[in-house]
């Protein structure tokens, strides 16, 4: 039998487009794992809504590789020592695995590569963060130049099919077909022929999936949820859906009430489906058209070029001026926030969306935070917190970008004083059904009145960055 060969697997729960998985199959028998590791991220653990579409994406990832005769292997635990032991349980110190660029995963890399042979690839993003540079070779921190000299770079190499993972069974019929965009696409379901002085795979530990307690369940928070498909046939199943929306998602992106995004941005966190698949799709069906969305998945890339650079970006102002920027304490504010109790319609729409369905409108994410960040003065930290628990995309670089974008704190965002007001969002986009849809009292007496004014909070947020502008 054919000597075993660790996937480890984090965010890229996917058979297609896998290069970690395609070079261990080229070695080997392949042990693909999992390890819950709440430990080395520290305080930077999964959020809850994250959890629950781990859980179903596992249990999505496991099946698949059950197709192929392959049993997927769960563990709890800190990565590198659960992965010291798999080693030494399977007699090899081979390793394969996607980097990744969040600071707890270059942690547990390097953990791992001192007692493991770790050999890691590419493969999660459109190309390396690291590889994008400028003619003198630093790299970019604004978004619009790093985008131009990515796009010198594409397209991306073409997605790879999915190995045999059948190192020791006969050859496949020559028929069946590997393209996971063919739904009649058929698999070999032989068995391994396995050499009795080896432990067989079936011979291994594994948690069990719902021992891990990753759904809720008293009170069940997420019965709202069920409208996605987590997994990696989810993820080719709603970029399906969107393709034909493609030539008109440059204005419809923007409209709440169309159904305009294409919703991967999930499965793209957990890697169920990688970007080059998603570009090559995107680029054969509508061509030039594609552009503004393919720009959408350039930021995602842009992302990951800044907490590379800047790991602790979810937590450290881009700009030290914004150190002393006075941030108010109010409670009372942020709650009614997270509630969706506002009084701003739009805003409060936003905010019961994303707790019904772990997912907000990226147009109203935008209102959602400039009003928490400009209308309360409130750290826009305690919102980026707040969405890492509650939003199934939960993705640290992603999530601070974005954040710091709109606070005005970051290297690369919009300037403070640009201030959303909410009521014009909310009319120039058309919001009214969706308005109406998730926040239903919203002209009975039963709606709350505004927290604050708009022209007296924009007044009241301007006075404040007037501050740190007269002391830098």
């Amino acid at each position: 039998m054919t000597t075993p060969v660790i996937l480890w697997l984090r965010q890229d729960l996917r058979l297609a487009d896998q290069p970690a998985l395609v070079a261990a199959a080229g070695e080997g028998r392949v042990v693909p794992v999992y390890i819950l590791d709440d430990e080395t991220p520290g305080d930077r653990r999964m959020g809850a809504a994250s959890r629950w579409w781990l859980h179903h994406s596992l249990a999505a990832l496991s099946e698949a590789f059950a197709e192929h005769g392959v049993r997927l292997i769960l563990r709890g635990g800190r990565a590198s020592a659960e992965l010291a032991k798999l080693a030494a349980e399977l007699g090899t110190n081979r390793v394969h695995a996607l980097r990744h660029y969040e600071p707890w995963w270059k942690t547990a890399e390097s953990e791992v590569a001192l007692t493991l042979d770790l050999q890691l690839h590419d493969g999660n993003f459109l190309g390396p963060p690291d590889r994008v540079r400028t003619a003198t070779g630093g790299r970019y921190r604004i978004f619009t130049p790093w985008w131009t000299a990515l796009k010198q770079q594409m397209p991306p190499a073409k997605p790879l099919a999915i190995p045999d993972l059948h190192p020791d069974a006969p050859p496949r019929h020559p028929d069946e077909s590997r393209d996971p965009w063919d739904p009649q696409v058929s698999r070999s379901r032989d068995h391994r022929i396995v050499d009795p002085g080896v432990r067989r795979d079936d011979e291994i530990w594994s948690d069990s999936l719902a021992d891990w307690n990753l759904l809720p369940t008293n009170p069940d928070w997420a019965t709202g949820f069920s409208n996605w498909t987590p997994g990696e046939a989810g993820a080719r199943a709603a970029l399906r859906d969107f393709l034909p929306a493609i030539p008109r998602y440059d204005h419809d992106r923007n409209y709440p009430a169309i159904p305009g995004t294409s919703r991967l941005s999930p499965h793209l966190h957990f890697g169920e489906i990688s970007p080059a698949t998603v570009w090559w799709q995107c680029a054969a069906h509508a061509r030039a058209a594609a552009e503004p969305y393919l720009r959408q998945i350039g930021w995602r890339d842009f992302a990951n070029n800044v907490i590379d650079m800047f790991p602790d970006y979810g937590d450290h102002n881009g700009r030290a001026a914004f150190d002393a920027f006075p941030w108010h304490d109010d409670e009372p504010g942020f709650v009614a926030w997270t509630q969706g109790r506002t009084g701003y319609p739009l805003v409060d729409a936003g905010m019961r969306e994303l707790w019904s369905t772990g997912w907000m409108h990226n147009r109203v994410r935008m209102i959602a935070a400039s009003f928490l960040v400009k209308h309360l003065l409130v750290d826009w930290r305690r919102g980026e917190r707040w969405f890492w628990d509650t939003l199934v995309d939960a993705d640290y670089a992603a999530n601070a970008q974005n954040w710091q974008w709109t606070a005005g704190s970051g290297i690369d965002s919009a300037p403070f004083y640009r201030i959303m007001a909410p009521l014009a969002q909310a009319d120039k986009f058309e919001a009214a059904a969706y308005i109406r849809r998730w926040v239903p009292e919203v002209d009975t007496s039963a709606y709350p009145e505004p927290l604050i004014g708009h022209r007296a909070a924009r007044e009241r947020a301007l006075d404040a960055f007037r501050t740190i502008n007269a002391s830098s």
